[in-house]
């Protein structure tokens, strides 16, 4: 009978260790997959030792299948361990862990039916003795299979890793599985195997059990196991400028690091109510709406910027964010304090060079646009003749180059009249130059009123004027010459005591599509101009007041 208080006795030491797992660790994901998978071990020596307690078939039968369901749970247990303890718990998926568990499930579903007893048969009409199947082997081969897997799995681990400390944990884990995988081996051959010859030891796979178990906890204790990637969380956490509280649903200060303390003196346990908190405080924006917000929309981000009062220099920003579970539900919040002062100091100095450099630049459109105007009055001035706004002959020169090629190339007829004013002189010595020139303005302005858009007015020099018509043929060059003529001959200029009567004489060149044709257009525009003056010429021969073709 001593030997029935064998599976208890680890039982019960196995549980001191689970409890001491939780009672002086940080429970981290990891941490939790190892204490699931703790308290599946647990179940064999517990099972184990229940069913010597009871006569009753069914309550013996309940508590063997809880230790081959124990049994059957460790080999998947071990693999996805693993997983989570080489760092590569990302990689299990639902489908890729359903898919693990698989087998050993099937297995399980196999013990507790136990169709025909291929499972295992009791003997002597209860549990104490029994007799195993063929199912039980396949049970025991697939748990050796996952061993395998696992241990395959930390071997590949150990390569990898560069850190000597993770070699350690890993190579403690790795003697712990051996250690179950030997003491496994070890049970089936003594007590299954070899039990007509040998007497039946008790508990070997539970010391196993337990010894794996030990191995971990020497891990987790010695070498930190699950607790580096804590430790650096909570050594950043507390060494942050930014200042963080962590609050439950209703308020409660679950977390606060030191950053806090130059905004608020909280400690954990204690309710941190936000109203109070920004009372004393000179807020920017709309304090109630952010009040009204934190109180009644607790699933909502929120953001403000404050000052504080006793330093109104300094300036916070402070953001909340709610913490959810999966399926949406609050669970509390998180709340910051951000130092902004130089920040803030940052942007207004910047606003104020950017104002300046506003400044700066309305300052040089300004003066760029002025420069353009003048540059545009300097443009036109030097094109254009002061006096009458007519082009000046150094333009018109420009122009006609231009123009004459274009001519010549495209067969394009066009036309030019050279006129000046008659008995200019005599009106000039009459009245005075202010005359001469109003004359001359108001004759410039007669003919340009009568010339299309595209046509050339220029002043050739004193009273003489040239205009260039493109696209015009002979006739229609003669025709606009007479308008031009009459409309200047109705015209009268007001002297002051009495009005002048001014007339002009005119020599029109006109030149076909068929007859261009040349090699230098300043050679071909100077014979123009001869030819053109010669008409001129003869108009004043003839009388005056009239035009002339040239021949």
């Amino acid at each position: 009978m001593g030997f029935q208080w064998t599976d208890f006795t680890l039982f019960v030491m196995l549980f001191i260790l689970f409890v001491g797992v939780i009672a002086f660790n940080r429970i981290t994901q990891t941490h939790k997959v190892y204490l699931a998978f703790h308290f599946v071990m647990m179940l064999w020596p517990l099972g184990q030792f229940a069913v010597k307690l009871t006569d009753y078939f069914g309550v013996q039968l309940f508590f063997i299948n809880m230790s081959f369901v124990a049994m059957g749970m460790l080999g998947p247990g071990w693999l996805l361990f693993v997983f989570f303890l080489t760092g590569r718990a990302a990689q299990l998926k639902i489908s890729r862990t359903v898919l693990y568990i698989l087998p050993a499930g099937l297995c399980v579903a196999g013990a507790l039916w136990n169709p025909e007893h291929l499972f295992m048969s009791p003997v002597g009409g209860n549990y104490l003795d029994r007799v195993y199947g063929p199912l039980f082997w396949m049970l025991v081969l697939i748990q050796f299979a996952y061993f395998f897997t696992a241990l395959m799995n930390m071997f590949h681990a150990l390569k990898t890793v560069n850190s000597i400390n993770q070699s350690k944990q890993l190579a403690t884990a790795l003697i712990g599985m051996f250690v179950l995988t030997g003491f496994g081996l070890l049970d089936v051959l003594v007590n299954v195997l070899l039990a007509q010859w040998l007497p039946v030891v008790p508990g070997l796979l539970a010391l196993g059990i337990l010894m794996s178990d030990l191995c971990f906890v020497i891990a987790i204790y010695r070498f930190g196991m699950f607790d580096i990637l804590s430790m650096a969380q909570r050594d950043i956490f507390e060494h942050m400028t930014t200042g963080i509280i962590v609050v439950d649903e209703n308020g409660k200060v679950l977390e606060v690091n030191k950053g806090v303390s130059p905004f608020v003196q909280l400690s954990k346990g204690e309710s941190f109510e936000m109203e109070k908190f920004l009372a004393p405080l000179q807020t920017q924006g709309e304090v109630y709406e952010f009040l009204y917000r934190y109180l009644h929309h607790p699933y909502e981000k929120m953001q403000m910027e404050f000052s504080l009062q006793e330093n109104a220099g300094r300036h916070v920003s402070i953001q909340i964010s709610p913490v959810l579970d999966d399926r949406k539900t609050l669970l509390g919040r998180i709340i910051t304090f951000h130092d902004v002062t130089e920040l803030r100091k940052l942007v207004v100095e910047m606003n104020r060079k950017n104002e300046a450099l506003h400044e700066r630049n309305l300052e040089l459109i300004a003066i760029q646009e002025e420069l353009f105007r003048v540059n545009q009055k300097l443009e036109q001035m030097a094109v254009t003749d002061g006096l009458t706004g007519c082009f000046n002959r150094r333009y018109l020169m420009q122009q006609l180059e231009h123009e004459v090629l274009l001519n010549m190339r495209y067969q394009i007829p066009f036309a030019i009249f050279l006129f000046d004013i008659d008995h200019f002189k005599q009106i000039n010595d009459t009245y005075g130059h202010l005359v001469g020139d109003e004359v001359i303005r108001s004759t410039a302005d007669i003919v340009r009123s009568k010339l299309r858009r595209t046509d050339i007015l220029a002043r050739y020099g004193g009273e003489e004027f040239t205009v260039y018509l493109p696209h015009t043929n002979r006739e229609q060059a003669e025709l606009l010459a007479e308008k031009i003529m009459l409309a200047v001959s109705d015209n009268w200029v007001d002297t002051g005591s009495e009005k002048v009567h001014v007339t002009i004489s005119m020599g029109v060149l006109s030149e076909s599509s068929e007859a261009l044709g040349f090699d230098d257009p300043k050679v071909y525009l100077r014979e123009v101009f001869s030819s053109a003056d010669s008409a001129l010429y003869r108009a004043k021969n003839d009388g005056r007041n009239r035009v002339v073709m040239a021949r």
